[in-house]
């Protein structure tokens, strides 16, 4: 305070400098520490989530004996962890004259072991005629009985002996039912593939006009 009593402004306090951050101070190290490992983490989950591969899979039940084709098939991108080469890669043509020599059920990815060449199928496809529409649960894929009744040589008037089983749990091919048209055949067919030991049975009641009864086997097709 001067003299006269009025008080003396005070001097300003000097204006504190900004400093650039230097590479050496620990905050400014730890965020990007943090920066990194968020980038690298984030990384890994998007390769982990992209890491699939095309295989192909069937489009519905592809019984024993298909052929593989376009029309069976789908690509489905899945991750397999190492385990390519156990399904028919979709990165390739699906492969000429090759078939199945086993049932590959609806949505199944393709086993590369269920593939084989058409000549050395052990079975064989036989169609049966049957009177009217076929029993309801045969499906292709789906197991069935065929049992036959032999015709009696002997008998006046003809007649069928008791039916007997010729052939157990057998695979069925293809379904064809009769048409919807009033003036349609009514009759359809069941093929189904036969083991070379049943081939005889079924084809000498076929040809001596048995008649012919094909059973499903229940749960033996997946109903979707």
């Amino acid at each position: 305070m001067t003299m006269s009593g009025v008080a003396a402004p005070l001097a300003p306090a000097p204006a504190q400098r900004l400093r650039r951050p230097s590479w050496r101070d620990p905050r400014l190290l730890i965020g990007l520490v943090l920066l990194f490992t968020s980038v690298a983490v984030g990384a890994r989950t998007v390769a982990l989530a992209d890491h699939t591969e095309p295989v192909y899979a069937a489009r519905h039940t592809l019984p024993t004996g298909t052929a593989l084709s376009p029309e069976g098939l789908e690509i489905v991108r899945v991750r397999l962890a190492g385990a390519r080469s156990r399904y028919l890669d979709a990165r390739y043509p699906i492969p000429r004259g090759k078939v199945l020599i086993r049932t590959v059920g609806a949505g199944e990815m393709l086993p590369v072991a269920s593939i084989g060449p058409a000549n050395g199928l052990l079975y064989r496809p036989v169609a049966i005629p049957i009177d009217g529409s076929p029993p309801a649960g045969l499906a292709p894929g789906g197991r069935a009985d065929i049992w036959a009744s032999a015709k009696r040589r002997d008998a006046l008037g003809g007649g069928y002996d008791q039916p007997e089983p010729i052939a157990r749990t057998v695979e069925v091919f293809t379904v064809d039912k009769p048409g919807s048209d009033l003036a349609a055949d009514r009759s359809s067919s069941v093929e189904v593939m036969l083991p070379a030991d049943d081939l005889a049975p079924v084809l000498d009641a076929l040809a001596n006009q048995a008649r012919i009864v094909i059973l499903p086997v229940p749960g033996s097709v997946d109903p979707s």
